[in-house]
């Protein structure tokens, strides 16, 4: 299915009009256990991620001495001026045995790149919309590992059970419908989306907070659908920053190899098996003033005047070696998810 076909197909009121929304691809760049935003320096960190974009991508980026658009010399994702940052957790397999697996990606509709992920950057769905881009050494985390409660988990971050790879019926916008808060519990002929969404406020001052999460802020009313103002501490309205990651689970629908108990077999690679601890990581990195001209010439899907696209095959082809050097179960059984205790 092309993306005319997939925009068609998504709900109005989510993906309504193209001119609105930046939609692209981003291939693999990397699985690490290393998080420059959480644990900067720390190698290996706590858990496994997989990381899409610029390939400065290292275990401390810290702002004003790492600049990605100057240092990086290829990005995964599609356009040629996007150095950014995305990483979120991974998820793994138990099977009855006790071993794990990692859950492999695949590429989602319409789109050119492997495994990876989707990006949005979303300028609104008003015709007058007007977002200010992000700043050099932003960056923001959404979500949180720890949470394994359903009531917890921010607007916006969801998991949808695709009936098939084309997945048709499509369901309309992200975490509506049946879209779930935490990992589906029956097995779906297409595996999972994953949505991570972020805040589009900001509080028009710092690029970070302690927290990674007090600059940033969800509209005072209404939401961002619909228009809705941001609040007084919070002034600045900002592109809405969204990811899509396309999970295979198909492999692992055999009920044979689930749990004796029934219970859940998939698991963060956090350790979290509810999927209440999902989570994004985000981290700018687009060259001079691209993204502002992109949100301002209202850019369209992965084609784009205001920018230039490089191809599929180069976007693959930005790969970067595991710093925190270990087998992460992609090929093999492991008996214990990399840095969780057995």
């Amino acid at each position: 299915m092309q993306l005319k076909t997939l925009l068609a197909a998504a709900s109005a009121a989510q993906l309504g009009a193209a001119q609105e929304l930046m939609r692209f691809g981003c291939s693999q760049l990397t699985f690490d256990r290393i998080d420059p935003l959480v644990n900067p320096g720390s190698l290996p960190s706590p858990h496994m991620h997989q990381i899409i974009g610029g390939n400065s991508f290292n275990v401390s980026m810290t702002p004003g001495s790492l600049d990605p658009p100057t240092v990086s010399t290829c990005t995964s994702c599609t356009y040629n001026e996007d150095f950014s940052n995305y990483w979120t957790a991974n998820v793994y397999f138990k099977a009855r045995n006790g071993t794990y697996k990692k859950v492999p990606l695949y590429t989602n509709l319409g789109l050119g790149v492997k495994g990876g992920m989707t990006v949005y950057y979303i300028r609104g769905y008003q015709a007058s919309a007007k977002v200010t881009a992000f700043k050099p050494g932003f960056r923001m985390l959404v979500g949180d590992p720890a949470n394994t409660d359903a009531k917890k988990v921010p607007s916006g971050l969801c998991f949808r059970c695709a009936p098939n790879y084309q997945q048709n019926p499509f369901g309309g916008a992200p975490c509506t419908g049946s879209d779930t808060k935490g990992f589906p519990k029956s097995t779906c002929g297409g595996g999972w989306r994953v949505t991570v969404t972020f805040p589009s406020c900001w509080d028009g001052k710092n690029t970070d907070s302690p927290d990674h999460k007090s600059h940033i802020s969800y509209p005072a009313t209404g939401t961002f659908e619909s228009g809705g103002a941001c609040p007084s501490s919070h002034p600045v309205k900002i592109p809405q920053v969204m990811y899509e990651i396309m999970y295979d689970t198909v492999a692992f629908n055999n009920k044979a190899e689930w749990p004796a108990d029934g219970s859940q077999p998939f698991y963060w690679s956090h350790g979290d098996n509810t999927g209440h601890g999902i989570h994004g990581d985000y981290l700018f990195g687009w060259k001079g003033d691209a993204l502002q001209k992109a949100m301002d010439t209202k850019c369209s899907g992965d084609r784009c005047k205001a920018l230039t696209r490089q191809t599929d095959a180069q976007a693959i082809a930005c790969t970067k070696a595991q710093s925190a050097k270990e087998d992460i179960g992609e090929n093999s059984w492991l008996t214990s998810m990399p840095g969780q205790v057995a």
